[in-house]
Parts: structure tokens; sequence; C-alpha cells
């Protein structure tokens, strides 16, 4: 059992980590931007399950929700925290295709991770938090239970419709602060050149 360190890895967040999976989840392939943020050699993680990854604070419904919109070739977004070697946490968003074979058969899956920011996973880590909450004291079907019936009544969304929605608000909230801070360095830089 690892123990569980409250603290972020570091790693260049404009990396993308890549992994493919076969059917059932085993490991196949990682890339070098996996085995550096995950801390475990690419020898280490083939053939070994996805799940060596997984972090104790992650609910399975959400894993559930991933593998039901898989299973039926739908490609699907989740925003993971996920454990390293030694652990430590990292956050990512999780865009999964499915690979098929020269019959146009499922054979397995291509994961591409991007880093998550802050803004998102305040908005999800209480979410899960309660999911996983509900999972230890109830059992995980009053978990699912719960999020589809939260994901209805409060968000009126899926849990991927979510997932892009919160990306698409932090994107613009980025875009403001970013068009926001432009506006006062031209107003400083006005200020400096033409002032009194």
């Amino acid at each position: 059992m690892r123990q569980i360190i409250d603290e972020e890895v570091k790693w260049d967040k404009t990396q993308t980590i890549v992994s493919k999976t076969d059917l059932f989840g085993t490991i196949l392939y990682a890339n070098d931007v996996f085995t550096q943020v995950c801390e475990y050699s690419a020898i280490e993680l083939i053939g070994e399950p996805h799940n060596i990854i997984r972090h104790p604070d992650m609910p399975k419904v959400a894993f559930k929700a991933l593998w039901d919109a898989l299973k039926k070739g739908e490609n699907f977004h989740a925003i993971v925290k996920n454990l390293t070697r030694t652990g430590r946490y990292y956050w990512v968003i999780t865009d999964f295709t499915i690979d098929k074979d020269e019959n146009g058969e499922p054979c397995g899956y291509t994961a591409r991770r991007k880093a998550v920011p802050n803004g998102v996973v305040e908005k999800i880590e209480p979410i899960y938090k309660t999911l996983l909450d509900i999972e230890k004291l109830k059992g995980e079907k009053a978990s699912e239970l719960y999020f589809d019936a939260y994901l209805k009544e409060e968000i009126g969304k899926t849990y991927n419709e979510f997932v892009v929605d919160l990306f698409e608000e932090e994107s613009k909230k980025e875009q403001y602060q970013k068009e926001k801070t432009k506006n006062t360095i031209k107003k400083g830089l006005n200020w400096f050149f033409f002032g009194d």
C-alpha cells in the first residue's frame, strides 16, 4: 500500500500524457510524459491495469460512467485525480478514443490527458468528495444514483457535457483575465508615454 502524500507532483503542464490500453484497461503503451508524471517506468506500467494510478480520492462512479460510455462506443472526457508511485497526485482531463482493428471492431483505447486548471479542480473536487463519502457509507450504487440525480437536477447535463462546460467556462475566464491584464498594461503605457 502506497503512502498518500497530499502534494501535487511537479510536471510540465503544457505536455500531453498518452497511453494505450486493450479493451480491459491493461496498459499496452505509455509515452515519456506519462512515465515522468506518474513516476513509473514504461516497463513497470506495461501489462498493468490502468487503475495502478487510481487515487483513493476518486469515486468509483466516475470510472463507471467512463466505462459505460466507452462500451457504447462513445468518446468520453473525464476529470481524474491520479496517484504517482511516490504517493503524490496530479489532476488531468482525459479524452478517450476507441481504437479499431482492420475489421472496424473495437480493440482498445487511446487516452490523451492534459492538465486541469485550478478553477476546474475547485469545482469538481467537492462533488467527488461527496460521491466518495456516499460510496463509503452507503455503497457504490447509492453514489451512482446520487450522481445521476445531481447531474440531472442540479446541472441539467450529462457528466461529459458538464466536464466540457467546466473547461469552456474556465477558458473564458482565463481569456477575460488576459484581456483585462492587456488593457491595464496599455493604460499604464499610455500614461507613461503620453501622460503629463
